[in-house]
């Protein structure tokens, strides 16, 4: 079931009613950071790589004792990225120490602080700074340094989902091309997280947005979805191969910037559409096959291949250029430009569907983790 953008400014009902429990916790908590802690929590937990579905189980785990520069989080909800599906599997860029909680993203809100943390309080929502966190589970410690503090007004939904795909989006978009309104990108994967917020940030900015999907049983419903998005033409992989195709975006000027999340034949493809002197930014491998480019296409259109990975950016710039990018995709959310993905919320214990569900070809429905 498709999961339709929130209103700006409006929580999600159940979103709603799980802010306000929390709330009445953080009250009670904010009075004392030295208040009687349970010693256990629980969290989906791997202690080598493998298939998710064998190596990832749900254990009670012991909290960590506070020191003053710390934070004492209540993870709210949690999504199931292909990051996250990789890095249990052992074949990501950043690999935790093992064993090791899952999940790179989420949403929590913080029950109690250090005595020198100056940056939040009890009742703000938080979300990781950077990758390896471990948000799969109910509650932990961290270091206020690991954590960033983003309003709470947005959907939950929009929060537990925004440190990852929105911002890879964002930035793609903004620092590859100096792209104009009018002018026009071209995308494949467009059904994934990052693809969805690349249709929505891009028609924010006034581009125009030529999406590649692969093809599928419900692919009316999928473009249907994608075009109430802002997406201009959707196409499949098959179809972008035909000659006849080009024709369909006459309409539209030639494409400077593509993103390939697949690689393989499909990137091939996205390089034939490039106008001459555009850029292909490659930030993932859904193929499992190498980008190849055309020596033609190189030499007479002087195309350019990039790489891009939010992590690395990070390490680049400082945490407050990841608050401020933070910050403007909060006001696309508030001003109904930015929503979630289609989204499927399953409690803690239910993970091993949870897991199988986002494994699964051809789902654009992301798969989120309620604590």
């Amino acid at each position: 079931m498709w999961v339709r953008c929130s209103r700006p400014g409006v929580l999600a009902l159940a979103g709603m009613r799980r802010a306000l429990l929390w709330a009445s916790g953080c009250r009670r908590t904010a009075a004392s950071s030295t208040s009687a802690e349970p010693s256990q929590v629980r969290a989906l937990v791997y202690g080598s790589h493998g298939d998710p579905a064998k190596v990832v189980e749900l254990k009670n785990t012991e909290l960590a004792a506070m020191g003053g520069s710390d934070v004492r989080v209540r993870m709210l909800a949690a999504p199931i990225n292909p990051s996250d599906i990789n890095m249990i599997q052992g074949n990501y860029g950043l690999l935790p120490e093992l064993p090791a909680v899952g999940g790179n993203e989420g949403v929590g809100q913080v029950l109690a602080v250090g005595s020198s943390v100056t940056t939040l309080k009890p009742g703000d929502w938080v979300i990781p700074a950077s990758a390896g966190l471990g948000t799969w589970r109910t509650e932990a410690v961290f270091n206020e340094e690991a954590v960033i503090g983003i309003p709470s007004d947005i959907p939950l939904q929009s929060a537990a989902t925004l440190g990852v795909n929105p911002c890879t989006a964002y930035r793609m978009l903004r620092d590859f091309e100096q792209l104009q309104p009018g002018d026009s990108v071209i995308q494949n994967a467009s059904n994934s997280g990052v693809g969805q917020a690349v249709i929505q940030i891009a028609a924010a900015l006034g581009l125009r947005t030529i999406n590649v999907v692969r093809d599928r049983p419900n692919l009316q419903e999928l473009t249907n979805r994608l075009k109430s998005l802002g997406a201009e033409h959707v196409v499949t992989e098959e179809d972008l191969r035909k000659p006849e195709t080009r024709a369909s975006f006459k309409d539209m000027p030639p494409p400077r910037l593509a993103l390939n999340c697949v690689g393989g034949k499909s990137s091939t493809e996205l390089l034939r559409h490039l106008a001459p002197g555009g850029t292909m930014v490659t930030y993932g491998g859904m193929a499992k096959q190498p980008v190849v480019a055309s020596v033609s296409l190189l030499i007479f259109k002087d195309l350019k291949l990039r790489g891009f990975w939010l992590s690395q950016w990070k390490k680049d710039h400082s945490p407050a250029h990841f608050k401020e990018l933070i910050l403007t995709l909060c006001d696309l959310i508030r001003q109904g430009q930015l929503c979630a993905p289609a989204c499927a919320e399953v409690p803690l214990q239910d993970f091993q569907h949870a897991l199988q569900a986002s494994m699964q070809p051809f789902v654009s429905t992301k798969q989120i983790l309620t604590m």
